[in-house]
């Protein structure tokens, strides 16, 4: 570790190439700690929203007319504003709405921090395009597999979760992938709103050393290993779901 930051510093003193992250130790320790909130933001937004598109696409069936419009509602309003509005609007619109309270310190502070929101703000959204992932995926299984579970006794739950759900994410697997990569690629918009996330961070280090190039650079390698990881592991994922001779 000595040997690596010592040849970026002499890397920097030699050429101007100034990748501080590797040989200054304070600027490393807030990288790496930009670079694990981005990896909860990524993981919790990813989970939270494959959960609401699962819900959703159960709500879109409901026998209530209220569920399905209320679920309709839901995704056009998601689906069809910016998501930096959405961030903006939880952040500064309903947090507004709550109450503050006080630290050790007595200094009032949001009773919600910038963190849930971001979570709450981008999971709602990339939820909006998974409930119609789900839904495509759900209106692709032939009927009669459906009209099977129910003459062999099986509730409309258990149909969902042992027939419906399975088959209709062999099919929607690959639109579900893209979403997934927007949602990490939308990540980003949490600095909006002060979360020390990766691109938040990396602005603090280029202020305070000017080497936004050699910053950039980290940030593209950084989201280009991130969105591989992802694609890698959907990927697997898909090849363990197909059931050979069905087209799945």
């Amino acid at each position: 570790m000595n040997l690596i930051a010592a040849w970026f510093s002499h890397l920097n003193d030699t050429t101007g190439i100034n990748f501080t992250v590797f040989y200054d130790p304070f600027d490393r320790t807030r990288f790496l700690q930009g670079f694990l909130v981005t990896l909860e933001l990524c993981g919790v937004t990813i989970i939270g929203s494959v959960i609401v598109g699962i819900l959703g696409a159960w709500g879109q069936g409901a026998a209530s007319i209220w569920i399905r419009r209320l679920v309709q509602f839901y995704i056009q309003m998601f689906r069809n504003t910016p998501p930096l509005v959405q961030v903006y609007f939880f952040y500064f619109g309903l947090s507004a709405l709550l109450p503050e309270v006080k630290n050790s310190f007595g200094i009032s502070h949001p009773l919600i921090g910038g963190f849930v929101w971001a979570s709450l703000s981008l999971i709602c959204f990339a939820g909006a395009f998974n409930v119609e992932i789900f839904r495509s995926g759900i209106e692709a299984i032939p009927h009669s597999t459906i009209e099977a579970a129910e003459a062999l006794g099986f509730t409309r739950l258990q149909t969902y979760r042992q027939v419906v759900l399975p088959l209709g994410l062999r099919i929607c697997m690959p639109a579900l992938t893209n979403n997934l990569v927007n949602l990490i690629k939308t990540t980003p918009l949490a600095y909006a709103i002060a979360v020390p996330e990766l691109l938040y961070v990396s602005n603090q280090i280029w202020s305070d050393n000017e080497n936004v190039p050699e910053m950039m650079l980290l940030l593209f390698i950084i989201y280009i290993a991130l969105v591989g990881v992802l694609v890698f592991m959907m990927h697997r994922w898909e090849r363990a779901l197909r059931v050979p001779g069905l087209g799945l």
